[in-house]
């Protein structure tokens, strides 16, 4: 056995792998995850993974059983009833949950659950809808419902302080740190008379999807039985205070146990939970607090009667029928019974400590990962504060990387260059803007400037400022296996730590800084530096071609990265989506002005004359990497060319000189500025990609030593596609 492997299993071997369990790790990846060889799969927060076995039994039951419309009276839909019973009696179960304090309403997924709570719960202008910091965007999204109807809403933090010395050694007391209540037009609301009963929401995650962090369940008792000291001195003191848990991450491994403690709303997605089925959710809802909710739709199914042509509907008075609208996806609802026997043989408490010790192990490692000069390669993003009441941490590790200066490694970087190494993990927010702006220490003028910067959600701005945007995310499942957790270790020690004399296989080549002398620079710099080849992309993720020299522009190599594919819906065509696209090549001729395209698709080339006022297809807006671009279009001749070219309908576009030049460039302190004498293009990024001999050497090292029978690239040797050499002036 691997010695640090073993070390491992010293540390965490009485919790990791099931070992009292029917099967091993070991075991179940070979029988039920084969298809995860080589491959290590970290972003079960996002969406944890089906089993085979658990499939096979989904498919078996879809192909022996005849399930029906519940809504109609056959026996196929009899039994198709009898089954949703049986799933909702085993959701309650799960949480612990008895039917007769809850009811299981399912839903689309957690989303679809908390827009439910949102639309129905009795809001008026004395309500106050109160969150933590650390929620995701779907419960945030309540607000809206909130301050629509003159409710106000005020983001807290929990704080737990300790008290020494006391009679029983140890006590903790309880404090909400408020932020700004926010209120729309209260004036408008002012003016009505204020009737009935004010009922008040508060919402925080059974488990921080950026973090890890858990909170603790006895927040719902102290905001049920105690909100009078916890809000003293706030003026939402008053009226019933109920409470949403958002479960959708922590049920996975820690589901919320309902016989302890009375939440009133639970929001779950069985994807989270176990791999399949997507599209299926749950709200767990407490009788009393459910029966408050105020539901305006009514739809097939949620009616006793109605009549067509007056104001005349008489709902159903069963909690699940009166909120589950239209046919509920009862295909869907049968298949969860697999899911859960999965978890039932493990046990949810196995599955617990089998994914703790692995976040443990990851943490701990990460930490530890020293550069050459001695400083921190990796930022953990978990509190060190006791003032956090929470008693521990989920199986989520989220993180940033520094290099040995103390600058950032951007986590889209590390996205990138993990999945050429068979790692799927996540980077960014991850939908939490609270949990990322308070552990990155952004500000509310940083986050602005964020966005008056171009950055959005799933874009390639990483930096900013000298600041991450986002983060790294490794979160493990209950199928999560040591050598994924190692598999990950290695790769940023490989990729993004700096060691003395590092070379050989895999390593990330370190910095080296060029002497140049004072004076002769541009001497010294012509006689010793060469390109071996320039190479232009005209059409962004088709095929470029290459040349000894090229005119320059303002956007770095003239033609580079000026056209695009778009589809019919808007979305811009790349390769990652469509590789097709690399099959079209393309060339220019810069004294005839004509672009050349050709694919094994089209009997005949294209030609496209570089002339912009001879295109006539229309101008358009086209969205890339939060930029708003002015594009030329083409006419439907070239648009059928290029369609046929990748099997997808399309149309070509092309850069607009009408639009403003507009460069991010990194300045010293790392963050942005505008070049009005610049633009980028399409690019990604930046203008130009300078790619060395050594990293050429370094991939064909790589790609002989894994795959030994394959030509490798072309290095010094001639060829039909060997590199020539180009002196830069």
């Amino acid at each position: 056995m691997d010695p640090e492997k073993e070390e491992f299993l010293k540390e965490f071997g009485a919790d990791y792998g099931y070992p009292t369990g029917p099967k091993s790790i070991d075991q179940i990846r070979a029988t039920e995850f084969k298809r995860l060889d080589g491959l290590a799969y970290l972003d079960h927060a996002g969406s944890t993974l089906y089993s085979e076995l658990q499939m096979e039994a989904v498919f078996r039951d879809l192909t022996t059983n005849v399930y029906g419309n519940p809504h109609s009276q056959s026996d196929s839909s009899s039994a198709t009833c009898e089954i949703v019973r049986e799933a909702r009696q085993q959701v309650l179960e799960y949480f612990n949950a008895s039917p007769k304090d809850y009811k299981c309403i399912f839903t689309s997924g957690a989303s679809a659950a908390l827009k439910l709570v949102g639309e129905a719960f009795p809001w008026s202008q004395k309500s106050c809808f109160m969150y933590t910091m650390e929620n995701h965007n779907s419960v945030l999204g309540i607000r809206e419902y909130a301050l629509s109807q003159g409710a106000a809403a005020i983001a807290v933090d929990i704080e737990e302080t300790v008290h020494h010395g006391v009679s029983n050694g140890i006590a903790a007391s309880v404090s909400l740190s408020q932020h700004q209540i926010q209120r729309r037009n209260e004036e408008k609301f002012l003016e009505e008379e204020l009737i009935g009963d004010a009922y008040n929401l508060f919402a925080f995650p059974s488990e921080c999807n950026f973090s890890g962090l858990r909170f603790s369940l006895d927040l719902v008792k102290i905001i049920k039985e105690d909100s009078e000291k916890i809000l003293e001195g706030s003026p939402f003191c008053n009226g019933r205070w109920m409470v949403l848990v958002d479960a959708a991450k922590g049920c996975a491994t820690e589901p919320p146990d309902l016989s302890k403690y009375p939440v009133d709303f639970v929001v779950i997605s069985f994807y989270k939970i176990f791999g399949y089925p997507t599209g299926l959710g749950a709200l767990i809802a407490r009788n009393d607090a459910a029966k408050l909710l105020k539901k305006t739709y009514f739809s097939g199914g949620t009616v006793a009667a109605s009549i067509a042509d007056i104001d005349f509907v008489k709902r159903r008075e069963g909690i699940e029928e009166l909120f589950e609208d239209g046919t509920a996806s009862f295909l869907s609802i049968a298949s969860i019974r697999h899911g859960f026997k999965i978890l039932n043989s493990l046990t949810i408490s196995a599955i617990g400590r089998h994914t703790a010790a692995l976040a443990t192990y990851l943490r701990k490692m990460l930490l530890a990962l020293r550069h050459e000069n001695g400083a921190s390669v990796c930022k953990v993003y978990k509190s060190d504060s006791l003032k956090v009441l929470c008693r521990e941490w989920g199986p989520i590790v989220s993180f940033n990387l520094k290099r040995p200066d103390g600058s950032w490694f951007g986590y889209r970087e590390v996205e990138k260059l993990s999945s050429l190494s068979g790692i799927q993990l996540r980077t960014g927010c991850f939908c939490n803007p609270g949990a990322c702006a308070k552990y990155l220490g952004l500000s509310h003028l940083d986050l602005r400037s964020n966005m008056e910067a171009g950055h959005v959600c799933w874009d390639d701005y990483d930096i900013l400022n000298g600041k991450p945007t986002g983060a790294v995310r490794v979160s493990f499942g209950y199928m999560s296996s040591y050598e994924d957790a190692k598999k990950f270790i290695d790769f940023v020690k490989s990729s993004f730590v700096s060691l003395p004399n590092q070379t050989g296989l895999g390593h990330h080549l370190r910095e080296r800084s060029i002497p140049f002398p004072d004076k002769g620079l541009e001497s010294r710099f012509t006689s010793s530096f060469f390109l071996k080849s320039i190479t232009i992309y005209p059409i962004k993720s088709c095929a470029g071609f290459s040349t000894e020299k090229w005119p320059l522009s303002i956007s770095g190599l003239r033609y580079d990265r000026e056209w695009l594919l778009k589809s019919l819906t808007g979305e811009i065509l790349t390769q990652k989506k469509l590789p097709e696209m690399c099959l079209i090549s393309t060339s220019i001729d810069l004294h005839r002005g004509i672009m050349f395209v050709e694919s094994p698709r089209c009997k005949e080339g294209l030609q496209i004359n570089l002339k912009s006022d001879l295109q006539s297809g229309g101008r358009e807006e086209v969205d890339l990497y939060g930029q708003r671009f002015e594009a030329q279009g083409y006419t439907n001749e070239v648009n059928n060319w290029f369609s046929l070219a990748i099997g997808r309908t399309c149309c070509l576009l092309r850069y607009s000189m009408s639009n403003d030049y507009l460069l991010l460039n990194k300045c010293k302190n790392g963050g942005m500025r505008r070049d009005m004498q610049s633009r980028v293009t399409f690019a990604n990024e930046a203008q130009f990609l300078l790619i060395s001999e050594e990293s050429v050497s370094d991939l064909n090292n790589r790609i002989s030593s894994i795959i030994g029978w394959m030509q490798p690239l072309p290095d010094d040797q001639c060829c039909s596609h060997s590199w020539r050499s180009a002196e830069v002036k």
